[in-house]
C-alpha cells in the first residue's frame, strides 16, 4: 500500500499535468490514423517518449513474420508499407518491483459522414466536459493516461522501479497483429493493463470475433430483357437468414464464460456492395459480416460450422448451385479471453481504484475485443482492460469524458507506483 502522502502528491501531479495531456490528446485526435495511415500518429508518439526519456523502439510489422502464429490474422486491401509500432522502454536503477505493460491503440475506424458530426471529426471539441472526435474515445485518450500516469510519477519525484514498457500499436481495430508484433519482438512483462474505455471498470472476459466476406457471381444481362426472378443482391437475403439462424442457436447454448449475459454472441451484417448499373442485374454481391463467439470456442470449428451454414443456404437456390458463393476470411480470426480471477495485478488495480473512486471496483464481461487476449493466451500473462467513461465510439460524436480521463490517470499513477515499486527519480 502507497503510503498516503504519497498518493496526495502523485495525484496532485496528475492534476497539474492535466491541461497537457489534454493538448496531447487533441493533438493526436487532429491526425487521421485510419487504416494504413497511423504513422503519423506514431511519430508524435514517439516524439513525446522521447520527450519523456524512454528508450524508443519504433519498428514496421512484418506480416511474414506473423503469418504462421496462432494468433495472427489475415490482412487484406492494405500493407504493411508505413505500419509501425511504438514501444517507449523504461529501466529503474535498481529494480525492486513487478515489471509492467501499459497500451494502447492509435487506430481508429472511419468517421462516415462528416455532416452527421456536431463538430468535424478530426477537429477535437470540448463540449460540456466532453472531448470530442474520431479517437478522443477509442482509445487516444487511453494512450494519454498511459504516458502521463508516470510522468506524473516523475513529477513528483519518483519513477517506476521495475521495467515499464509504454506500447502504441496499430490494427487493434481489426487484427490485433499490431500487439501480436509486440509479443514476436520480445516485449513481456509480469503484468499487462491496456486502457480501452470502459466506464472505469475492469472487462474480466471478451468474446473473440470472426470477420468473413461473401461473394456471389453471376452472369449480368439487360434488365429489360430478364425473365427471371433471380437477383444475386436478393439471392444474399436467404443466406443472410441462415446466419441470422446460427446466431440465435449459439446465443440459445451460451458457453459458461457468457451464460450470465443477455445475447452475448452478436452476427453484424457490416457492409454490402452490388450491382454496376441500374439497367443491368448485377453480377455480383459482397457482404460483410462481423460473428462474436465464446471463448471457450475454437476459432477454426467456428469458421468451418459459418461456412457450411453459408453453403447449405446457397444450395437451396438452383443457380447458387451452379455459382456457388466465396467466402473469405479477412481481419479478425480472433479467440476470446478471460481473465484469471484473483491475480496480484487485479488486486493492486483495484486498491489504486479505490483509493480514486473511494469505491469498489467493479467488472463486467465484453461482447467486443481488446487486444488483452494476445497477452493471456500466448504469454500466460494477466491482461486488464480498465479505462475511461466514453460515448459513442465507431458512432458520431465519439468523446470522452474529461474528468473520467482525469480519474483514470490517476488510478494508472497510483497502480504503476504499487505494481512497479517506487524508486526516486533522477
Amino acid at each position: 500500500m502507497i503510503d498516503a502522502v504519497i498518493q496526495s502528491q502523485i495525484m496532485a501531479a496528475v492534476d497539474a499535468l492535466f491541461d497537457e495531456q489534454v493538448d496531447f490528446l487533441k493533438a493526436l485526435v487532429r491526425i487521421p490514423s485510419l487504416r494504413g495511415q497511423e504513422a503519423p500518429c506514431q511519430d508524435l508518439v514517439a516524439e513525446r517518449l522521447h520527450r519523456f526519456g524512454y528508450e524508443v523502439d519504433q519498428w514496421q510489422l512484418d506480416e511474414a513474420e506473423m503469418q504462421h502464429h496462432p494468433g495472427f490474422s489475415p490482412v487484406m486491401y492494405t500493407s504493411y508499407e508505413r505500419a509501425y509500432n511504438v514501444v517507449g522502454t523504461h529501466r529503474p536503477r535498481q529494480r525492486k518491483g513487478r515489471s509492467l505493460i501499459l497500451q494502447g491503440h492509435v487506430d481508429v475506424v472511419p468517421a462516415g459522414p462528416a455532416e452527421q458530426w456536431t463538430s468535424p471529426p478530426f477537429e477535437p471539441s470540448e463540449r460540456g466536459g466532453w472531448l470530442y472526435g474520431r479517437g478522443a474515445g477509442d482509445m487516444k485518450n487511453g494512450v494519454t493516461a498511459n504516458l502521463y500516469a508516470v510522468e506524473a510519477l516523475k513529477r513528483a519525484g519518483m519513477q517506476p522501479a521495475a521495467p515499464l514498457y509504454q506500447q502504441s500499436v496499430i490494427e487493434e481495430e481489426c487484427t490485433g497483429n499490431g500487439a501480436l508484433a509486440t509479443i514476436l519482438r520480445g516485449y513481456q512483462a509480469d503484468g499487462v493493463l491496456i486502457t480501452e474505455p470502459h466506464r472505469e471498470q475492469l472487462m474480466t472476459a471478451q468474446v473473440g470475433v470472426i470477420w468473413v466476406q461473401v461473394e456471389l457471381n453471376v452472369v449480368p444481362i439487360h434488365a429489360g430483357h430478364t425473365s427471371s426472378t433471380f437477383n444475386v443482391i436478393e439471392a444474399c437475403f436467404p443466406i443472410m437468414q441462415a446466419l441470422r439462424q446460427l446466431e440465435a442457436k449459439w446465443n440459445a447454448n451460451k458457453a459458461p464464460s457468457f451464460a450470465d449475459v443477455d445475447y452475448p454472441v452478436k452476427f453484424v451484417f457490416t457492409k454490402i456492395q452490388g450491382g454496376e448499373w441500374p439497367s443491368s442485374t448485377p453480377s455480383r454481391c459482397t457482404f460483410d459480416v462481423r460473428i462474436g463467439i465464446y471463448p471457450e470456442w475454437n476459432v477454426a470449428d467456428c469458421q468451418r460450422e459459418i461456412e457450411a451454414t453459408i453453403r447449405e443456404a446457397a444450395a437451396q437456390n438452383p443457380v447458387l448451385q451452379q455459382f456457388p458463393p466465396t467466402v473469405r476470411w479477412h481481419g479478425f480470426l480472433s479467440p476470446g479471453y478471460v481473465l484469471p480471477e484473483n491475480t496480484d495485478v487485479e488486486a493492486a488495480l483495484a486498491e489504486a481504484h479505490e483509493a480514486v473512486r473511494c469505491a469498489p471496483l467493479t467488472s463486467h464481461k465484453g461482447t467486443a475485443l481488446t487486444d488483452s487476449r494476445f497477452y493471456g493466451l500466448y504469454q500466460n500473462t494477466p491482461a486488464l482492460v480498465y479505462g475511461a467513461n466514453t460515448k459513442n465510439s465507431h458512432s458520431f460524436d465519439e468523446a470522452v469524458e474529461l474528468e473520467s480521463l482525469r480519474r483514470v490517470t490517476k488510478v494508472l499513477a497510483l497502480f504503476v507506483a504499487e505494481w512497479c515499486g517506487l524508486e526516486e527519480y533522477k
